[in-house]
This record gives structure tokens, sequence and C-alpha cells, in this order.
């Protein structure tokens, strides 16, 4: 995961570490791979909007694109998804690829649709995300702060990505053909960007993001992601940021 930068930043070591939404810290990562062209998926995506709505929770959408073919091309699908989804599958070894599937924390996957699957995952995980992420925004721009490694972080783990993802808040679609003919489903959180901004060693750092570059996004996620290359792993630290009122 160590990829250049994606933005002009500005970087800055932090002394201490982040007090931002500190009421509202993140102890869990819900990713939906979902597509509008899958039958199977609106459940999930219902599911993925009750849970958006935890604090404790950050929650997104990729849509995908592999499932264009089937007769809708999705509004929202992207390679870029897809690529992750498979990014996950191959690093876990298993190659399982479907929708709708959710991974918790980087790491488990289950059926998108499965609450008590999902809660029990983000149960057993909650100690996985360890490193305090914290977001602010001023001055046009997003300023995030990453703490120091707690003790016992393996050397491994110490070496991750801070991520951000922006999103839209929700969006209502009208499906014209396909599985989902005539259907009009609501998507939550729709990830419209992932981007590396930066590694983190286990000191404490902040990076600042012009506002500006998350091109008119409702919100953000930020995650701190371990991984080798393209190959994401389990994410250690995430906070998120609301940038819209009615989000």
């Amino acid at each position: 995961m160590r990829l250049a930068l994606a933005l002009a930043l500005s970087l800055a070591a932090s002394p201490t570490a982040p007090t931002a939404n500190a009421n509202d810290r993140v102890t869990g990562v819900v990713e939906l791979f979902t597509s509008q062209g899958c039958s199977s998926c609106p459940p999930a995506d219902a599911l993925i909007e009750d849970l958006a709505r935890l604090k404790s929770l950050a929650v997104l959408s990729f849509p995908v694109d592999y499932w264009d073919r089937l007769g809708w091309k999705d509004t929202y699908g992207s390679p870029a998804h897809s690529a992750r989804q498979r990014a996950y599958a191959s690093a876990r070894g298993d190659r399982s690829v479907y929708t709708p599937q959710v991974v918790v924390n980087g790491t488990h996957h289950m059926n998108g649709a499965d609450r008590a699957e999902i809660e029990n995952n983000l149960q057993a995980l909650r100690a996985q995300l360890a490193v305090a992420v914290g977001i602010t925004h001023a001055n046009g721009s997003l300023r995030i702060a990453v703490g120091a490694a707690p003790a016992g972080l393996s050397a491994a783990a110490r070496a991750a990505t801070v991520v951000v993802m922006p999103y839209l808040a929700r969006r209502d679609v009208a499906i014209g053909r396909g599985e989902n003919a005539s259907r009009k489903i609501t998507y939550t959180n729709i990830v419209r960007d992932i981007r590396p901004i930066g590694d983190w060693n286990g000191e404490p750092r902040t990076i600042e993001v012009p506002i500006a570059s998350l091109n008119g996004a409702d919100g953000a996620v930020v995650l701190l992601q371990t991984g080798e290359g393209n190959a994401p792993g389990p994410v250690i630290g995430a906070a998120q940021i609301k940038l819209t009122p009615s989000n």
C-alpha cells in the first residue's frame, strides 16, 4: 500500500494523540460491495442504511461494475471498487467475491444482508481499531490526526497507510432494467474515491486535505489500514466526518 501521494498535502508531526471527534470514536468499519444489477442486494443496501445511523460505525457502500453485463449499468459502479473487493479476497486467500458482500474491519467477510453475522464480527473485532484517529475541518481543509501506536501493536501493523474515502451520504436510484427493474433503491455513503494520502509508522502525525479536492462529497471516512502492495489488510484505526447538513 505504499503508493504515491495523490494530492499536494500539508504534513506535520503531532506530539499527542488526536482528540478530534473523541466522543464519536469509530470502533468498527463496514464495507458493503453491492450492485444496482444484483437482485440479492436491496436487503443489504437497506441494512447498511440502518447501520450508518450508528456513530460508532464507519459504514461505506462500494458499488461494483462487474454485474453491468446483466442489462443495467450501475450509475455509481466503479472498477476501483471491484478491484478493492478482489484485493481483499486475494489478501485473505479465499477468492471469495460476490454481492452483497460485507467486509468488517478489513478482515472478515460475510453476506451483506446478514445483520447477526455482521454484528457478531463487529463485536469480535472491536479491539482491532486500536489507533486513535480524528478529523476536524477549518479554513477549507480537513485536518486528520493519527495517534501513536499503542503498546503491543505488532511491527507489521506499525506500517500502515492513511486512506481518505469521500462519499455521497444518500442517493435514491430508479432502476430501469436488469434484475431490479422498476425498483427505486436508496444507497448510503457511496464511496467516490479511494485515496491513499500518507504513510504511518507508529508515530503521531497530522495530514491536511483540501475540502475542495473531495469534489462535493457529503462526508469522508479516513482509514488507517495495513497491507502490502495493493492488497488491503486489517483496519487499525478509523474516523468519519460529515460535511453537509443533510448528511
